[in-house]
């Protein structure tokens, strides 16, 4: 069987499979890096031995450097917050766009399309302009407000929702069910998939959003982990990268339990939702 046979029958070839191995290791040995330095102490950062003592050290003196509770729960705080939005304003304005005709329906879309177009880091003066005119410089609503309106859950949801027969709309009006009964109980659980797959990028994306954050904070109260860890790499005494992997480490341990906990979920809201 040649290489086009295999590809038809989607039977990886061993050039594949090197690849596949190329690219996870590119990925995984930046990784081992931090959890060896996080794990040993500073003295063996660069030094690999298997005599080399275990130590947790790191990661108490790391969270004794910076108020990590604080930072988690303003990063939970405001993924949780932004996510919650986003969803209900993308499931309102994907149903209208999908069921409903009304004058400029097709301008009001391109509109939508073309801020997928346009780089957020292209906004940040703009949006900081708009921030302290509001007086919200340095809170949690500030870091997510220009995120709440997304285009690419617009997108996603406008498109499952053109995907549903609208036989089940005659149906639930048959039944005496309103427009937004209609929505909540017959699209929105049709398109789970696509609600799981978008908030899996959503949480990751503000989760690790850095450049934002740190323009639109000044203090502690409303500053999440990513920005958080900068105090590590402003020391006058050298960088001690013990603590910054533990830090990190402990930064994205939510993300990475999270999805070695539920990777097949994860696998199959992507694929149902036809995220490429």
């Amino acid at each position: 069987m040649d290489r086009a046979q295999r590809l038809a029958y989607n039977q990886p070839t061993w050039l594949d499979t090197v690849a596949a191995w190329l690219l996870a290791l590119l990925w995984i040995l930046p990784l081992a890096y931090a959890v060896w330095t996080a794990f040993h102490p500073t003295e063996y950062s660069t030094r690999f031995t298997l005599l080399a003592p275990l130590t947790l050290d790191n990661f108490s003196r790391a969270w004794e450097a910076a108020p990590f509770a604080r930072y988690f729960l303003n990063t939970a705080l405001l993924v949780a917050m932004i996510l919650a939005v986003q969803l209900v304003l993308a499931t309102l304005a994907a149903y209208a766009f999908a069921r409903y005709e009304f004058r400029g329906k097709n301008v009001a879309f391109a509109l939508v399309l073309v801020q997928l177009m346009i780089m957020p880091d292209i906004l940040l003066v703009e949006n900081y302009k708009t921030m302290s005119q509001l007086g919200l410089v340095d809170t949690l609503v500030a870091i997510g407000l220009p995120y709440f309106a997304s285009a690419f859950a617009i997108f996603l949801l406008r498109q499952t929702f053109l995907g549903i027969p609208k036989e089940l709309d005659e149906a639930a009006r048959v039944e005496g069910a309103t427009a937004m009964q209609t929505l909540w109980r017959v699209y929105v659980p049709l398109a789970r998939p696509v609600y799981t797959a978008f908030a899996l990028v959503s949480v990751s994306f503000h989760w690790n959003n850095f450049l934002w954050p740190l323009i639109v904070t000044n203090s502690v109260k409303a500053r999440p982990l990513t920005v958080g860890l900068q105090v590590f790499s402003s020391v006058d005494q050298g960088v001690d990268w013990s603590i910054i992997t533990a830090a990190t480490l402990m930064t994205s341990a939510p993300l990475l339990i999270g999805f070695l906990l539920f990777q097949r979920q994860f696998v199959q809201s992507f694929m149902r939702a036809g995220i490429k």
